[in-house]
């Protein structure tokens, strides 16, 4: 149950974020079956700009939607020199085949075919000069987190997978203390103890080896957000700046009074981005937050014509030598879209927490 005794949040975006005048990637980009293009993970790489996106296939509007669902949800891959015109790659970099194949080392027990139903939502982060992606997994018995390894976007090394349910988790682009760090945001979501989403948030745990994960610690919950009274959790991987972690964070906010706001019967969720500062050598430390959403849903294609309407969901931050800081979202669980504004007015956002 969503906390309710929080006044109705503004949904306005902070005034220092300019939006790309429409979509960065949709659908229509990808030349192979691609309905919803959204939740992409983006790095810079050897030169250039990597996407990997999430691809929801098999259902191009409401009334297929309605009839059959999707087919299925696959990884692509796209390249960029600018990270604004994109060239999608001729098929996807990871399918379900390819995802069970990859995740059957860690499930000695246990027949690949039946136990992974969905591979999604990837985040990506570059570390000592490899490309490093965190992703969620649906099996038959829960949502996982995992993390993966590749240099070349074809072959990837599955490094690890978490106890159900834990996911959107990022990683940072170095050691701190001489261990991995990570983001995520678990929360129980099945069985008979079912946790409220409300207490779905932001955690942190710390690896020595990309395998071993543990020594965690909370760091952010829906109740210190004004514009959460639901679940919350890590959004893009952090980018390390003069004054701290410069940080996203995905809020949301449940009114069960909304009705139709996409292609489902209802859909009584607003998704925003939120935005925090963290300490450099110890990230479960906030240091500086802004109060109220750095992105919220304002744009057509943000709030009318999509699968989810009014979600913001920030998966990638670039934080270029000019200064400004690209953020890749994904609106309306539709298209991908692009943020930026500069380092200095994200920083002086992020007013000091006591």
């Amino acid at each position: 149950q969503p906390m309710t005794d929080k006044p109705q949040p503004e949904f306005k975006s902070a005034p220092c974020i300019r939006r790309h005048p429409e979509p960065i990637l949709t659908r229509e980009d990808v030349p192979y079956p691609a309905s919803l293009i959204f939740n992409a993970g983006v790095c810079k790489y050897q030169g250039r700009y990597v996407m990997v996106f999430r691809n929801d296939y098999g259902a191009d509007n409401e009334e297929e939607f309605q009839a059959h669902g999707f087919c299925g949800t696959n990884l692509g891959l796209a390249f960029s020199n600018d990270g604004i015109h994109w060239e999608v790659q001729p098929k996807p970099c990871i399918d379900l085949d390819y995802a069970r194949r990859l995740i059957a080392p860690l499930i000695p027990n246990k027949d690949p075919q039946t136990e992974l139903h969905r591979f999604y939502d990837p985040r990506l982060t570059v570390i000592d000069g490899r490309v490093h992606m965190c992703f969620a997994i649906d099996t038959a018995h829960g949502l996982r987190g995992g993390v993966a390894v590749t240099d070349d976007f074809e072959k990837w090394e599955l490094m690890s997978a978490s106890v159900p349910d834990n996911r959107n988790m990022v990683l940072f682009p170095e050691k701190i203390g001489g261990r991995y760090v990570r983001y995520e945001r678990p929360v129980n979501c099945w069985g008979g103890n079912v946790l409220h989403g409300s207490q779905a948030m932001m955690w942190m745990s710390f690896s020595p080896d990309l395998r071993h994960w543990g020594d965690s610690r909370h760091v952010l919950s829906s109740a210190e957000v004004a514009f959460a009274n639901d679940k919350m959790g890590p959004g893009a991987p952090p980018v390390r700046t003069k004054r701290g972690w410069l940080t996203t964070f995905h809020a949301v906010w449940r009114d069960d009074t909304r009705g139709k706001h996409g292609w489902e019967k209802k859909w009584p969720k607003i998704y925003s981005a939120g935005l925090m500062l963290t300490d450099l050598e110890d990230p479960s430390r906030i240091i500086g937050r802004l109060p109220t959403p750095l992105l919220a849903p304002e744009t057509e294609y943000e709030i009318s014509g999509g699968y989810r309407n009014h979600v913001i969901f920030p998966g990638g931050m670039i934080l270029e030598d000019t200064g400004e800081v690209k953020i890749y979202y994904g609106a309306a669980d539709t298209v991908e879209c692009l943020a930026t504004a500069h380092v200095d007015d994200l920083l002086a956002l992020c007013k000091p927490v006591s």
